[in-house]
């Protein structure tokens, strides 16, 4: 039976793809309201939102959103803790990209509460982006409780 109208049943998720455009080798960029406004456009009032990023040599993080210099002081040790130049066996010249990539992650998870993501009062979702500069792609799907 087909519904209609107001009373019309929302789809259970919602799956959307997020371009995201980095200016820097190395580059923390805070994507929460773009996020948060996937999750206002789905209706979703409550479930998890889920944050992947598909591409070897960029993550996504939950950390500081107030304070930018937090996001700057973590490119700076991630660049420091993992060089450009190293005994790296891989030909591309984007070994430490990968091994970014693999400390950070490529996907984080939200709870959903009350239509707004749930994160913590200093939190934001932040792309990072290894070895750019680049054209990306973040896909985020909603899934209602």
């Amino acid at each position: 039976m087909a519904s209609s109208g107001t009373n019309a049943r929302r789809e259970p998720h919602a799956a959307k793809t997020l371009a995201v455009r980095s200016s820097r080798r190395t580059e923390l960029i805070n994507i929460t309201a773009e996020i948060q406004e996937l999750v206002t456009e789905s209706g979703c009032s409550s479930g998890v939102c889920h944050i992947y990023v598909p591409h070897t040599t960029a993550g996504v993080i939950i950390n500081e959103g107030y304070d930018p210099d937090v996001a700057r002081d973590v490119e700076v040790a991630l660049d420091r803790m993992i060089p450009l130049k190293g005994d790296y066996r891989h030909a591309e010249g984007n070994s430490d990209s990968h091994i970014k990539t693999a400390l950070v992650g490529t996907s984080q998870s939200v709870f959903i509460e009350h239509g707004r993501l749930a994160l913590g009062r200093w939190q934001a979702i932040f792309f990072c982006e290894f070895d750019g500069p680049r054209h990306r792609d973040v896909r985020v799907k909603i899934v209602a409780d």
